[in-house]
């Protein structure tokens, strides 16, 4: 993970399951389908060609790109205002996924990734992104409002982390 602090943008290392097009804006049941329908081959879907890849996700308060790992090439742009619903898949946790609204069709798409171990702080942290992107559309003038967000969440996640070494150390002895 990195954080480009000057334009408040965040980087995260993630396997790209893929997009797919999906009927409702929200709900975990989409997140299923969703996953179900990447497991089923389709010739005629050139969305799920490009599956399986290791891609970056940039968060910022304007949106989430993701771009190809090795060629930084953009793949897909989102822009918060366009993502209803973030969810880690209770079947699978190492997977998550977002919907988002396409900006010029009237389509709605599920992009799911999965990351070995932070699947459920990258929903949070994108959670937090979407309120502190709303919150500086209404203040005008939070530009730190996600990097306060990921200040908190390092915290929380420092503390789950000595709990957890002091745990393993009283398990050792």
């Amino acid at each position: 993970m990195s954080d480009t602090e000057e334009d408040n943008e965040i980087s995260f290392p993630v396997k790209f399951l893929g997009r797919v097009e999906v009927v409702r804006s929200d709900g975990l049941e989409i997140l299923s389908e969703a996953a179900q329908s990447l497991k089923t081959p389709d010739q005629f879907s050139s969305e799920k060609v490009a599956r399986k890849s290791k891609v970056h996700l940039f968060l910022s308060l304007s949106g989430i790109d993701i771009l190809e790992n090795k060629t930084k090439f953009l793949l897909y742009s989102c822009p918060l205002s366009t993502i209803s619903f973030c969810a880690v898949l209770p079947s699978s946790p190492k997977v998550f996924g977002f919907v988002a609204r396409h900006p010029a069709a009237d389509t709605n798409h599920c992009y799911l990734f999965q990351s070995q171990a932070f699947s459920h702080v990258l929903v949070s942290v994108i959670g937090d992104a979407f309120r502190a992107s709303k919150k500086e559309e209404s203040i005008r003038g939070g530009r730190d409002l996600i990097v306060e967000a990921l200040r908190h969440k390092n915290k929380v996640l420092q503390r789950e982390n000595e709990e957890l070494k002091k745990r393993l150390a009283g398990q050792t002895n």
